[in-house]
């Protein structure tokens, strides 16, 4: 059976939601706004001869219809970053300040990490963590190509990460871009489907589960923990916040994307969900001409950090 098959009850319009996913990705690049301007970036794309669409939602984002967006001059002198569109939008809910301490659990290969320095003017400290150690090379090269400073890399497992060695007292912020089964991704990697696994869903949900835990036990009372992932299954969206909600002190609160989204499920498959991951936002390919996504913003709150 097509994955895509199980989600097709939690869609509005089966067919289109099918015929989405079997189309290519468009190819989208970031603006690196440390090192540029989008005008500058524009400019310099018209110079090259080289096509380029704007994103109504996101001025800082261009759709290049002959793909390729690493061969190019702004790529190599770092004004922009290869970026799927959808990807960007976790950065915008956890909405970083210069000065935050932000925890970016499963950093590699740094799309988001990089996002998140630029929002911040480069300014504070995004400590880049992931338990791959050779996906951390791909992480630490984007940082210095796009001249970002503020990054500090951990190779860690993020379900028992330790502050001690960064002498924190907490993070202001944390990102949980979580590894998931990615059927979301199937417009640029049809294989995902070709190897999909129920198996695979459950052992990825129980680490998830793990590192959002984590997250938020090392955020600050009042702080801001995002969780996604680019899977349409309700075992690692939805029943890893339920999970999270009964662990911790936290709370699931209402957010708001430049995007269409529909609420998280409150059921599946037999099982029934806190009724506050409504406040969850599913993105379908679909619905934006882009891949599948899951976002969630959560408060923390509690009286202290779990070092």
């Amino acid at each position: 059976m097509n994955p895509l098959e199980r989600y097709e009850p939690l869609v509005d319009d089966r067919e289109a939601f099918r015929a989405a996913c079997d189309r290519p990705l468009p190819s989208v690049v970031r603006v690196n706004t440390i090192a540029t301007t989008a005008e500058r970036v524009a400019a310099a794309f018209d110079e090259e001869g080289i096509r380029y669409e704007t994103v109504d939602w996101h001025d800082g984002l261009f759709v290049l219809p002959d793909g390729h967006p690493g061969r190019n001059w702004p790529h190599f002198h770092g004004w922009t970053h290869g970026q799927e569109e959808v990807s960007v939008l976790p950065g915008l809910a956890l909405d970083p300040q210069p000065g935050d301490r932000v925890w970016d659990a499963c950093a590699a290969p740094g799309s988001k990490t990089t996002q998140i320095a630029a929002m911040m003017n480069d300014q504070g400290t995004v400590v880049a963590n992931d338990n791959n150690l050779g996906r951390l090379s791909a992480l630490r090269h984007n940082t210095e190509r796009l001249g970002i400073t503020n990054v500090v890399v951990t190779n860690q497992d993020a379900r028992n990460y330790s502050l001690k060695p960064l002498a924190f007292d907490g993070f202001d912020r944390a990102l949980v871009d979580a590894p998931c089964s990615c059927e979301g991704t199937c417009r640029k990697n049809p294989d995902v489907l070709d190897e999909w696994t129920m198996d695979h869903v459950r052992a990825v949900a129980g680490i998830q589960k793990g590192i959002l835990t984590r997250a938020v036990r090392m955020t600050r009372p009042g702080g801001t923990v995002v969780y996604s992932t680019c899977t349409f299954a309700p075992e690692e969206n939805e029943a890893v916040l339920d999970h999270v909600l009964a662990e911790v002190d936290c709370e699931l609160v209402p957010f708001d994307l430049p995007v269409r989204t529909t609420p998280g499920v409150l059921e599946w498959d037999g099982e029934t969900y806190d009724p506050s991951v409504e406040h969850a936002r599913r993105i379908y390919p679909h619905h934006n001409d882009t891949g599948g996504f899951f976002c969630a913003k959560i408060r923390v709150g509690g009286e202290g950090v779990e070092a």
